[in-house]
């Protein structure tokens, strides 16, 4: 079933959503998961569980254009639009605040290309960012399976500089950003992160 974008152009899927990729690693947790997103659901579905925070994928809205009939049990649907760009991949709560982030993947072993961020996902970090919400990008190292969580701002000024260049080195983000923990329960602590750089380590319950 094709789906479009709203300018009419056809979607087709990006190995973060779902396409097989060669194992990691085998001394890394992180190769259990086939995607980035696979171990992010993973950790919020373990965090909701412990109480800790909600955290949920947002949902893209679809237009269904064309819808086939070929028995009256069942409908197949022919042809699809996304109503609207998406954002960014997660929003959610924990302690108290809002919290909104993007999840991205790369097989650059050196650097983070900014292509694979768009526009509109900038501004709407911009936003969340300008009205206090906590914004940041997840970014895993294919290679090395290494994440790093990187602060909105520090996207945003590589983003609206891409003149200069259209990447962000692997030892900028290790500079500026911060690495995650990655293991069993959850695969990707994230929340951990946080609490070290938004929270001033403080953390009311941590595993």
């Amino acid at each position: 079933m094709p789906i479009r974008y709203p300018n009419g152009q056809p979607y087709s899927r990006s190995p973060k959503q779902g396409q097989a990729k060669k194992p990691l690693p085998a001394d890394t947790y992180s190769g259990r998961g086939m995607t980035l997103e696979h171990d992010i659901d993973e950790a919020n579905v373990y965090y909701l569980n412990q109480q800790r925070a909600v955290v949920h994928k947002k949902p893209t809205p679809v237009q269904i254009v064309k819808v086939d009939y070929p028995k009256r049990s069942a409908a197949v649907i022919r042809e699809a639009y996304f109503k609207q760009a998406s954002t960014t991949d997660y929003n959610g709560v924990y302690r108290g605040a809002y919290i909104d982030f993007e999840a991205k993947e790369t097989k650059n072993k050196t650097s983070f290309p900014l292509k694979n961020i768009h526009p509109h996902q900038v501004d709407h970090m911009r936003e969340v960012s300008k009205h206090g919400g906590i914004c940041f990008v997840l970014i895993r190292f294919f290679q090395s399976a290494e994440v790093f969580l990187l602060d909105a701002k520090h996207l945003i000024d590589y983003y609206d500089n891409q003149d200069v260049r259209k990447s962000i080195k692997k030892t900028e983000i290790e500079r500026l950003g911060h690495q995650v923990k990655t293991g069993l329960h959850p695969p990707i602590d994230y929340l951990r992160t946080l609490d070290a750089v938004y929270f001033n380590g403080d953390a009311k319950e941590r595993t």
